[in-house]
């Protein structure tokens, strides 16, 4: 291979797939020329910017620039890997030789390899994932001050700010292994997010808001957003205790994703085959009421987790993770899937748009129907056990009565069990949260301990 074309400046934007694919093709090359039996490579481009504003003032502007590969070998059953940010030729033929050297040092393991040849992508349907954005540090800095004015200007009592940031990413990426697959992706992210405070008779509050985007369209209007984030500060203004209790929580929707990150944790690979789960050997039984279902939806234009195949270039699958409450599958790459003698879901990597089908009503009528219960609009700390299902974390948010809000609470922590927790789910709202890899609405658990004063 002519080293011309390895040798790559950074200059080359993102959607230049070329450095990417001779890089990763001649990384093959070498790792098959120096004995390896099996081979894979991941080259990456990426650039961005962000731009900070804070309280009218410029704060930061970053822009970054990165590129790398990783490669990993195999002899055998035994692995190695290592990676570089230098596409010279000099430097792929040293980082290859790296990992052929660490393989050898390596103990052996059956479950290691490639992904099977039959299971990788052959299609690639345009998920219109990429649309970059040229921004500059002018319009960056204008947009920002734009969206913190708004949320400054909401209410006389936001005294200060965290500040308004806006940036914008994209990146490319080339997946290549010994099988003769080779798969190239290209992504953009743009975002838009602004964090104020608050102060009332010597209360200090701070909440934010934030839009995420694919294309620059779909991001929400700037003032809107600051708007949002004001709202949001003022509501939680004069915030009290709450003496310990047990009541129904509703989890809104930004904050309700996370009951299904701690579910996706629960039935990876990673967790099930170290025996490290609570959901252990639940393949097939009921973990939520019959109303739910859970999916993957890894084709969806424009959503932030759509791949046409995984990390290990397997094509990822339209499926039914829970159906009727019932467990369906796990999530597994091919190391994992060996482990427990199945097969790759196509999650190396993670989730494809994770999805939990919604019921009808809104946030408000969620509320209007609760008698008493807690509303949490923020989760702090991250106290989970994945192993025996405990939950406990501390928690912001607002106490309803009759089906209405009646005041800000803080300094909260809810506690439970998660295989109760999903056992207990009474409703989940049409408010679903899009702008992550998790699609979900605020989610209605029957009764948590409440621990207050």
């Amino acid at each position: 291979m002519n080293e011309s074309r390895l040798i790559e400046t950074v200059e080359h934007a993102a959607n230049d797939s070329k450095p990417l694919i001779a890089t990763t093709e001649f990384a093959l090359q070498e790792a098959i020329r120096k004995g390896a039996s099996q081979a894979e490579a991941v080259a990456t481009l990426s650039q961005g910017l962000s731009v900070s504003v804070r309280m009218g003032s410029l704060e930061t502007v970053e822009h970054t620039r990165d590129r790398g590969l990783a490669v990993t070998v195999y002899f055998g059953d035994c692995s190695g890997s290592a990676s570089t940010s230098d596409y010279s030729r000099s430097s792929v033929e040293e980082t290859v030789q790296a990992a052929c050297t660490i393989a050898r040092f390596t103990e052996a393991d059956l479950c290691n390899g490639l992904a099977e040849a039959d299971r990788l992508a052959t299609e690639f349907p345009d998920l219109d994932l990429y649309h970059p954005w040229n921004l500059s540090v002018n319009e960056g800095k204008k947009l920002a001050e734009q969206c913190e004015a708004a949320a400054l200007d909401f209410d006389s009592r936001i005294e200060n700010s965290e500040g308004a940031t806006v940036d914008s990413s994209e990146s490319g990426e080339v997946y290549g292994n010994s099988h003769g697959f080779l798969g190239y992706s290209q992504k953009s992210r743009h975002g838009i997010s602004c964090s104020v405070i608050g102060k009332s008779q010597g209360s200090m509050q701070r909440d934010y808001w934030y839009s995420a985007s694919r294309k620059l369209d779909d991001l929400d209007n700037v003032e809107q957003i600051g708007r949002t984030a004001g709202s949001r500060v003022v509501r939680r203004l004069g915030a009290r205790k709450l003496k310990t209790c047990q009541a129904p929580v509703l989890f809104e929707a930004p904050v309700a994703s996370s009951l299904l990150s701690h579910f996706i944790g629960a039935i990876s690979g990673g967790a099930l085959y170290r025996k490290a789960s609570f959901l252990l050997n639940h393949l097939g039984k009921r973990i939520f009421p019959e109303f739910v279902r859970i999916h993957e939806q890894p084709f969806l234009s424009r959503a932030m987790g759509s791949a046409s195949f995984d990390n290990e270039g397997v094509v990822p699958m339209e499926r039914d993770i829970v159906s009727d409450g019932i467990l369906q599958g796990y999530v597994l790459g091919s190391y994992s899937a060996r482990r427990l003698g199945l097969e790759t879901t196509g999650n190396s990597g993670g989730v494809h748009n994770l999805t939990i089908d919604s019921g009808e009503q809104e946030l408000a009528g969620l509320i209007s129907g609760l008698d008493r219960g807690l509303f949490v609009t923020e989760l702090i700390g991250f106290g989970v056990n994945t192993v025996t299902g405990d939950y406990s974390r501390g928690a912001a948010g607002f106490w309803i009565e009759n089906g209405e809000i009646q005041f800000p609470v803080e300094e909260l922590t809810i506690a439970g069990n998660l295989r109760e927790m999903f056992e207990s789910i009474v409703a989940i709202g049409c408010d679903i949260d899009t702008r992550r890899n998790i699609r979900c609405g605020s989610i209605l658990v029957d009764k948590l301990t409440i621990a207050g004063e």
